[in-house]
């Protein structure tokens, strides 16, 4: 047995020393091997696979984005996280935004080759820019005549156009519908899927379909995605349930305080239920409701819900959502159950933001807090909890500080909260800087760091045409009056003067195609200027 294990012992010191001595000689010739790279994505799901060196090790890969560049002190990428794997191959979230990726590979005494060059995840990388699709219907896998068909978000779009062709088009991609296989088509698609009826194709084989992202205007933000056959089987069981949307989520997902909950819907569908459990149901794509669910709304939205109850209490949460009819009656069944967790906080949260809709989340119209890209909390180098609650004026931002922000105690509160207020010229600058004093004095009453962000400008001729709402004429000079107090404030982050169009009058449409909410670019803009500005915040 001694010998034995003698043996073990010299065979095992052979092997370490023949790896260290490898890796620090690179016999091999690893270290100048370049790790290069290919995604294979299958129904929404992005896999990076690479070729495996000829060596025992493992792989690190990190996932990065560009920052805006508009933030002086702000790196040119935002890091994102790191996975580690034995294999040569990762399945990654298939990221809302323009993801880069970069792999090293590493063995028992450190380094062996990399890190490779930026490897771009395709679906937003393209130029020009098209929707990635999700659905595929081929001959082996055919549709039913009312199939879901599922794309990529593209960011800032605020709805999509589906096109219908009875062969391939003329020119492929492109950015007008084709002349002469049109066979039908519709713009009003506001989210990142489409319930298509195919029931007068039925005695057709196939078709073909397309989809491009247009803007508040209507006018296309790059090009068709390339035509793709739709193979028919009129005899396939159709879809009766909503389809859950949790295709293009941004990395570490957390749900804000306030949950959205947001989905594809069923053709022609406009009301629906929502159900949040706090287990899953005792079946899936049933048709009765839950007997003990926390939570239940019909709401008249296509596409999404808004819980109008914070959500604080840590643990596991099931939602689903079913169609309902004019009458109220169920349209099919229940979709299959979504699953989210809510975190454990520590007793005293490092850092908390409270807010409007700006805080919440969403942008480009149409797309909802949930979509977590359109938050400016996603981009911050440090963790965050979301107070945020959509359509707050600074007077309800202030009614609920006891309810949502005492039991956190945040050490620092981001507080950025009147621009709803600034619009309705019912209410004056001084009833915003009230609201704001009082904030102030409930945070240092509980040993809170109270840190302002100054209120971005806005463009009201882009509210009125995305909203059909006037503006208050006087708003410039609320919001200067508004900004004059915060900036006398101990602790703030001056935000206004970066979303200046060039006259510097009004919000940079470049920046909110709504003239209020920052889409996906503003958003980004907004965290990297919290992110230089570290100092105010108490450690």
């Amino acid at each position: 047995m001694k010998k034995f294990l003698l043996f073990t012992l010299v065979i095992l010191s052979f092997t370490i020393l023949s790896a260290f001595v490898a890796e620090k000689t690179d016999v091999m010739g690893l270290h100048s091997m370049a790790i290069s790279a290919s995604f294979n994505e299958e129904n929404g799901h992005l896999t990076l696979t690479w070729d495996p060196l000829p060596y025992p090790c493992f792989y690190k890969v990190e996932t990065y984005s560009s920052t805006t560049g508009l933030v002086e002190g702000e790196p040119d990428s935002k890091f994102w996280t790191s996975n580690i794997t034995m294999n040569a191959s990762l399945e990654l979230p298939s990221s809302a935004i323009p993801m880069n990726y970069r792999v090293t590979a590493y063995g028992m005494f450190g380094l062996l080759a990399g890190p490779s060059r930026p490897i771009q995840n395709p679906i937003h990388n393209q130029e020009p820019l098209s929707p990635s699709t999700i659905s595929h219907y081929g001959e082996d896998n055919p549709a039913s005549l009312m199939p879901f068909l599922i794309w990529h978000s593209v960011p800032n779009a605020v709805c999509y156009e589906v096109e219908l062709l009875a062969g391939k088009p003329a020119q492929e991609r492109g950015i007008s519908p084709d002349k002469n296989n049109h066979l039908e088509s519709t713009q009003l698609i506001f989210t990142n899927g489409w319930q298509a009826d195919l029931k007068k194709y039925a005695n057709r084989k196939f078709i073909y379909w397309r989809v491009r992202a247009l803007d508040i205007h209507h006018q296309p933000i790059g090009e068709f995605s390339p035509a793709e056959e739709l193979h028919i089987d009129a005899n396939l069981p159709q879809p009766d349930h909503p389809l859950l949307n949790e295709f293009d989520q941004m990395p570490n997902f957390e749900m804000p305080l306030y949950p959205v909950y947001q989905w594809i819907p069923l053709n022609d569908v406009e009301r629906y239920e929502v159900e949040l459990m706090i287990h899953p149901p005792i079946r899936e794509n049933d048709n009765a409701p839950t007997a003990d669910a926390a939570w239940r709304k019909v709401v008249n939205s296509a596409t999404a819900c808004y819980d109008e109850y914070p959500r604080p209490y840590a643990g596991d949460y099931y939602w689903r959502v079913r169609g309902i009819d004019k009458d109220g009656n169920p349209v099919g069944v229940w979709s299959s159950t979504a699953h989210f967790v809510v975190q454990q906080q520590p007793e005293r949260v490092p850092v908390a933001v409270l807010g409007d809709s700006i805080t919440h989340g969403g942008g480009a119209v149409s797309n909802s807090p949930a979509a977590l890209e359109y938050s400016y909390t996603t981009y911050l180098n440090f963790p965050c909890l979301n107070l945020g609650r959509s359509g707050d004026t600074s007077t309800m931002t202030l009614q609920r500080f006891e309810q949502d922000v005492l039991p956190y105690k945040p050490l620092n509160l981001m507080i950025l909260t009147g621009t709803n207020s600034l619009r309705a010229s019912n209410l004056k600058p001084e009833i915003i800087i009230r609201d704001l004093a009082e904030l102030k004095e409930k945070c240092e009453a509980n040993d809170i760091r109270p840190i302002f962000l100054t209120l971005m400008p806005i463009n009201p001729a882009n509210i009125q045409f995305a909203f059909h709402t006037t503006t208050d004429k006087h708003w410039e000079t609320k919001l200067q009056q508004v900004n004059a107090w915060i900036r006398s404030q101990p602790y703030y982050i001056d935000l206004e003067p970066y979303f200046y169009d060039s006259s510097h009058r009004v919000m940079d449409t470049g920046f909110s195609i709504d003239g209020l909410h920052p889409d996906v670019r503003g958003k980004m803009l907004m965290g990297e200027i919290i992110n230089q500005h570290r100092d105010v915040f108490r450690q």
